[in-house]
């Protein structure tokens, strides 16, 4: 039995997915209404997922975490003891604002004797409960994990397992802040040449950072962090890239919509200042997202930057 705590669109999406070889849970302080989930429209919740607003009936001994960066860390505070023990899977792609955790220290935190794992990669919701191909990370410190990595995966969606949880939390936090800058180069009219650029010098600032954390390179370079980058920095189905179009384009965003990178570019402008790990276009999305310069000021300051060696 698979628990998924958090009804929002990848919650509800995984559920639809597994529930085809699993018996799934799927919690929700928001309930579906006749099988139509409000997050994901037009996707029917099958019969033999069971939604339930209780917590203690939800649970299971393997538990998804599908709940965003900022909500998680007050979440497994407060069901520490529920929760503890467990095999705890984490989707969350972001970095504590408060504590400048990743998602699987904050849950360590709480649950000192849980197995945690994340669950990351290049994947849209709407894919993956539409039964898309979709190839994702699965990253666990502990290497004996193919069990979750079989109980996790279906004929469509494929699971690849490693043993980086740092290199694979890392990555996908920080392709978030980058498709952010795309979606202001594209908004700002910028043009193609300049989203090009902005990506992989973000994906050599996305690389700069998790090394210096300890993540292997070869991570960065895979499906948790590139295949990522590739993704969300090139799509209006993504939410941070939308969001920076708008920031570009000098538009309003719907406050309602939750955007990961917003926070975590604000978190990762801090530890890389503290640390002297050089984040220029983290940097610029941080003071951007917070209102303190604009987008041709910003623009103005990344091409001021001295010319060196790629």
């Amino acid at each position: 039995m698979i628990s998924i705590l958090g009804g929002g669109a990848f919650g509800t999406a995984l559920a639809v997915a597994l529930s085809g070889s699993q018996k799934v849970t799927l919690w929700s302080r928001r309930l579906p209404v006749g099988g139509q989930s409000p997050r994901l429209p037009g996707v029917t919740i099958p019969a033999e997922v069971r939604c339930t607003d209780n917590l203690d009936s939800a649970l299971s001994e393997t538990v998804i975490l599908a709940l965003p960066t900022q909500v998680l860390g007050g979440f497994v505070g407060a069901h520490g003891a529920s929760l503890d023990g467990r095999t705890l899977v984490n989707t969350a792609k972001g970095i504590d604002l408060e504590s400048g955790e990743s998602p699987s220290g904050l849950i360590a935190r709480a649950c000192p004797d849980a197995r945690i794992a994340t669950l990351t990669g290049p994947s849209f919701a709407v894919d993956i409960a539409r039964g898309q191909p979709t190839a994702l990370t699965l990253a666990c410190a502990d290497e004996d994990i193919e069990d979750l990595q079989h109980a996790l995966s279906t004929p469509v969606l494929r699971l690849y397992r490693s043993d980086d949880l740092r290199g694979a939390e890392l990555g996908g936090a920080l392709k978030n802040v980058v498709a952010i800058a795309a979606g202001i180069a594209i908004g700002a009219g910028l043009g193609e040449s300049a989203r090009a650029a902005l990506i992989t010098r973000g994906f050599a600032e996305m690389t700069r950072f998790a090394t210096r954390h300890g993540a292997r390179p070869e991570t960065l370079a895979g499906l948790s962090g590139l295949g990522d980058l590739v993704l969300t920095a090139t799509s209006t189905l993504s939410r941070n890239y939308r969001y920076g179009h708008a920031l570009g384009a000098g538009k309003a965003f719907d406050a309602a919509i939750t955007v990961e990178g917003a926070k975590t570019a604000q978190a990762v402008s801090r530890i890389a200042a503290a640390r002297g790990i050089a984040m220029p276009i983290a940097d610029a999305v941080a003071e951007l997202a917070q209102g303190r310069a604009s987008v041709a000021e910003s623009i103005l300051e990344l091409l001021r930057r001295p010319l060196k060696e790629e």
